[in-house]
């Protein structure tokens, strides 16, 4: 069992202190972080809080998972860790010109 957990179906409102101060108690709150649209800054509706010990990321698992957050069901679960992403541009930076002669 990890000590960072996934938290999921938020409310667009939910702050960071919020949600800190829900998880503590089940025990000690190392971070939380809201996962925020890079553009608008506006919340993504999950988030990722980290537990100080197992036993405490597993109470917190039990006791919100699929619990009312202000009209929606939370989900809490062990963080997975982030795969790796695609190389989407194929490993060539930018486009430049052409080979065009210029003298």
């Amino acid at each position: 069992m990890g000590k960072k957990l996934y938290v999921g179906n938020l409310p667009f409102s939910t702050t960071e202190q919020s949600l800190t101060d829900r998880f503590s108690e089940c025990g000690t709150v190392e971070s939380v972080k809201i996962i925020t649209d890079r553009d608008s800054g506006r919340s993504k509706g999950f988030g990722f809080v980290e537990m100080s010990a197992d036993n405490e990321a597993q109470a917190a698992i039990s006791k919100f998972n699929g619990t009312d957050y202000d009209g929606r069901a939370m989900t809490v679960n062990e963080a997975k860790p982030m795969a790796p992403r695609e190389n989407r541009g194929g490993g060539f930076g930018g486009g430049g010109g052409g080979g065009r002669n210029r003298y």
